[in-house]
């Protein structure tokens, strides 16, 4: 079959988009590979699915699927271009749109053409619902990886997240301690691993090596569980720019029980359409 598709980015971190609500097509890990490989494929960090949703309190659902098949519950930038697509094609006319994710129900509001605000929902810092591997909650871990003891912040923003403060991100170690982090024991489902650096309480910079993906340019929860992160360390006040390699985000959050904001731009690189 031709399969219609989109090629957006927010930030930096790419995405191929199809819609599954005016096009048929059920999702194979062996095409999804295809379709991120940049070799012989179009090439993504993640595929976006628009389907119909299950409930009648959401307009859509989406669907998150990493470049090495894995589906996972959540992607910040991808639902920031998810919002610009569904808008572009007209399948919404809505500038609140709430959408279905495996991580929980997202609220996406369209400030412009180009830039997306998202209501992440509250973060999660309960081991058994991250997930991980300890015996109680706690501001940071030990997480011990080969001969290093490194402290790290823990949480979930609808997918895992471990967080550690290093002096400066263009010197740390993202290639040897990100798929090391990732595939620790202590998280069942693995994790994303983020690499921060504070510049003052308003501004960070920041790397993240993602699960099944590897580093990319910009990681949306990543960006969200930095600041969170950073937050309640006393670290950084309640609005934060994150300086991606890709671009910059704003992440909001008030505190425990609320929700985390997250703003930022949108982009369409080219649309086409690819056999599967």
């Amino acid at each position: 079959m031709l399969l219609k598709f989109t090629k957006m980015h927010g930030a930096g971190n790419d995405f191929v988009v199809i819609d599954l609500i005016t096009q048929r097509y059920r999702p194979r890990t062996e095409d999804i590979k295809r379709l991120a490989d940049r070799h012989f494929g179009i090439g993504c960090d993640q595929v976006l699915l628009v389907e119909t949703p299950d409930s009648p309190e959401v307009d859509f659902r989406y669907r998150i699927f990493n470049a090495d098949g894995s589906e996972v519950e959540n992607c910040g930038n991808g639902a920031r271009c998810f919002a610009r697509f569904v808008r572009d094609k007209h399948l919404t006319g809505k500038r609140v749109i709430r959408v279905q994710t495996a991580g929980g129900v997202l609220e996406l509001r369209l400030r412009d053409k180009q830039r997306v605000e998202v209501d992440m929902g509250a973060p999660v810092f309960e081991p058994a619902r991250i997930p991980l591997l300890a015996d109680h909650e706690a501001p940071s871990y030990t997480l011990q990886v080969a001969d290093q003891q490194l402290e790290i912040g823990v949480l979930s923003m609808g997918n895992p997240h471990a967080v550690l403060r290093v002096e400066d991100v263009d010197s740390a170690p993202v290639a040897t301690l990100g798929p090391a982090i990732e595939h620790h024991p202590s998280f069942p489902k693995r994790t994303n691993a983020g690499f921060m650096q504070v510049l003052s309480a308003g501004e960070i910079r920041l790397r993240v090596h993602e699960r099944g993906v590897g580093e990319t340019l910009a990681c949306g929860t990543g960006a969200c569980a930095a600041a969170v992160y950073g937050m309640i360390r006393g670290w950084l006040q309640d609005t934060v720019t994150v300086h991606l390699p890709g671009g910059k985000l704003e992440i909001r959050w008030p505190g425990p029980g609320n929700p985390v904001t997250m703003t930022g731009p949108t982009a369409v690189v080219f649309e086409g359409s690819i056999r599967i």
